[in-house]
């Protein structure tokens, strides 16, 4: 009997970058939170920063465009955080509360562990690991 690919290699990927990035469908665990919600993003907003003041883009305008192709990654992990969390996408409106939505977010979405298990979002992310 062999084991899937996901179950011996711990760096397997659990779900391809563009569904990541792109689908609000499905869970992702406090580590795919981290390493895709939060790191790569970064990684991408200081990347596009430096081609805009390489391209000799204002500031300003650098800042804006970079926020918005960077919205709906941030979106879509965020909501599948919060699916696998077995909440409604809508939660993460809860961004929108100055200083206490944001903190909220932060602790229930990196913090605390999704439901153990498969939910109505989809198999538990963990499980597939």
């Amino acid at each position: 009997m062999t084991l899937p690919q996901h179950a011996t290699d711990p760096y397997a990927e659990a779900m391809p970058p563009l569904r990541m990035f792109f689908s609000l469908r499905g869970r992702v665990s406090r580590r795919q939170y981290w390493l895709f919600g939060v790191l790569a993003l970064i990684g991408l907003a200081f990347l596009g920063h430096a081609l805009l003041d390489i391209a000799r883009v204002r500031a300003q305008t650098a800042d804006l465009l970079v926020n918005l192709l960077l919205v709906w990654p941030a979106l879509a992990v965020s909501v599948k955080r919060w699916h696998d969390r077995d909440k409604s996408g809508w939660w993460v409106l809860l961004n929108l509360l100055p200083v206490i939505g944001w903190l909220w977010a932060l602790v229930d979405n990196g913090f605390l562990r999704g439901t153990p298990g498969p939910n109505r979002f989809g198999a538990d992310p963990l499980a597939q690991q």
